[in-house]
Order: C-alpha cells, then sequence, then structure tokens
C-alpha cells in the first residue's frame, strides 16, 4: 500500500514539474491541443494624414515665426474640411551649417496629425498643400472599431480551431469534450491592406485616395478535453 501511494505521489510531482496545468494531469493527459486562425476582411472607414511646413531663415526667430504663419493657415484649411482628430506631431528648430561648420541659418518644422473619415482623404491633402504645407506623408487607411473587428476574428480563431479539433477526433476514433484552454498568440492589428487601382476621371479632381480592403486576423492556441 505505502508503495502505491509513493509511485501516486511521484506522478503528481513529475507533472508538476513539467508544467502540466493541473486540468491536465487530472485527465491523465487525455486532451487535444490546436491552433486556429481567423480573418475579417473589412474596408477601412477611417484615414490618417500627417501635414507639415517646413521653413528657413538666416535668423532662428524668423524661421519658427514665418513657419507659424504658414501651419496657421493649414491646421485651418484642415479643420475647415473636418476631422475626427487633430495633433501636433512634431515642432522643431535646427541649426542649418555650410562646408565649415559655420551657423548659416535655421529650419523650423511643424507637424500635425490628422485623423479623418475616409472619404475626406484627398480633400485633406489638397487642403493642406493648397494652404502652404510642403511636407504631407500618408494616408494610413485603417478601421475606427478596430477591437470589434478582431474580437470577430478571435472568434473565428475559436471555431477553426474547433472544427481542427473534431476531425482529429473523427480521424482518431475518439469525442471533443469541454475547452481545457485558451491561448491568444495574435494582436489586434491589420495585418494586409489592398487597394485596387483607382479609376481614371476627367476635369481635375481631387488627390486620389482608393480604399480598398484590410484583413484583420486571430490566431488562437486552444486545448479541448478527451470525452
Amino acid at each position: 500500500m505505502n508503495g502505491m501511494r509513493r509511485l501516486l505521489l511521484l506522478s503528481v510531482l513529475a507533472a508538476a514539474l513539467v508544467g502540466v496545468p493541473a486540468a491536465f494531469a487530472a485527465s491523465a493527459g487525455r486532451f487535444v491541443t490546436v491552433t486556429g486562425h481567423g480573418v475579417v476582411t473589412v474596408a477601412p472607414n477611417q484615414v490618417t494624414i500627417d501635414a507639415g511646413v517646413t521653413t528657413t531663415a538666416t535668423s532662428a526667430k524668423t524661421a519658427l515665426a514665418n513657419n507659424a504663419t504658414a501651419m496657421t493657415k493649414v491646421i485651418a484649411a484642415l479643420k475647415q474640411v473636418g476631422y475626427k482628430t487633430l495633433q501636433t506631431q512634431e515642432v522643431s528648430l535646427n541649426p542649418n551649417t555650410n562646408a565649415k561648420g559655420h551657423v548659416v541659418g535655421y529650419t523650423a518644422n511643424n507637424t500635425v496629425t490628422v485623423t479623418a473619415k475616409i472619404s475626406s482623404a484627398g480633400d485633406l491633402i489638397d487642403a493642406a498643400v493648397g494652404a502652404g504645407a510642403n511636407n504631407v506623408d500618408g494616408p494610413t487607411l485603417g478601421v475606427a472599431n478596430q477591437s470589434l473587428v478582431y474580437n470577430t476574428a478571435l472568434q473565428r480563431a475559436v471555431a477553426n480551431a474547433r472544427e481542427k479539433a473534431m476531425a482529429l477526433a473523427k480521424a482518431g476514433g475518439f469525442h471533443i469534450g469541454k475547452v481545457l484552454n485558451i491561448t491568444e498568440q495574435s494582436s489586434p492589428s491589420p495585418i494586409q491592406f489592398s487597394a485596387p487601382a483607382a479609376k481614371s476621371a476627367g476635369g481635375a479632381p481631387p488627390t486620389p485616395v482608393v480604399g480598398g480592403t484590410q484583413q484583420v486576423t486571430a490566431d488562437v492556441q486552444v486545448s479541448f478535453a478527451i470525452a
């Protein structure tokens, strides 16, 4: 009897040492682990653009003052188009030197980041440039309700994992029981963007920005008990 107790104790300790969860140890290893992948394809509904002004002058004060005047016009133009968020990203002032290292002037830069609905992308770019912006980066396309879309991808990933487990169960001659463990293996970030070519149009339309589609993916690892 004592020998059997020692054997049982050693078995429990061995399971703990190798890091096997208690639920798995209790089922004597009767579980199956699979991975699941979920994809949601959506059309981006918001755009982010960086617009800025760079100015140079012989004095730091003049470079910064000229920059402020020009950037005020750019910000006013962006507000006129409409936006969700508008935020200063960077303000900088740096000396310019010649080959001998002497300061010959200064360069000032001011950049804002604007986020708006995707239909305003072209108008925002044109408004910024028309108002005096000489630096424009973007557009970066995204989804406003990113977390909701990612949660849907997670649900599909778990469903995909269950489908795989059921396929294994059918092939192996066993039945799938309850979920013992789920591990998220991804983060809520879009991984692919594709934009179809814009159709040509007559006249002088706004700067074209085509939304295309965006894929949000999720990956999980799920362990099922073997019933």
